[in-house]
């Protein structure tokens, strides 16, 4: 299944009911900082670019920095 194309404040909203938070200082202007520690107490940080619609390439690069699988994603895509 193709990844569906979404904006960056779905996204962002998305991954903040699923436990990331905003990093702080740690985002610049243009991007989003999110933060979360997975169940084996490693931290995660999300780079999200503030965008209309997310570039495919974009959406995998936050899949493996958020360590999701393909399945995950498109579920947090798509709530």
């Amino acid at each position: 299944m193709k990844l569906p194309r979404v904006s960056s404040a779905h996204l962002i909203s998305e991954l903040k009911k699923r436990g990331f938070t905003e990093a702080q200082h740690q985002g610049k202007g243009s991007h989003i900082a999110l933060i979360r520690t997975d169940d084996t107490g490693q931290k995660l940080l999300v780079i999200v670019p503030k965008r209309d619609i997310l570039p495919i390439g974009t959406l995998f690069s936050i899949m493996r920095q958020g360590k999701f699988t393909r399945e995950e994603f498109i579920d947090i895509l798509t709530g």
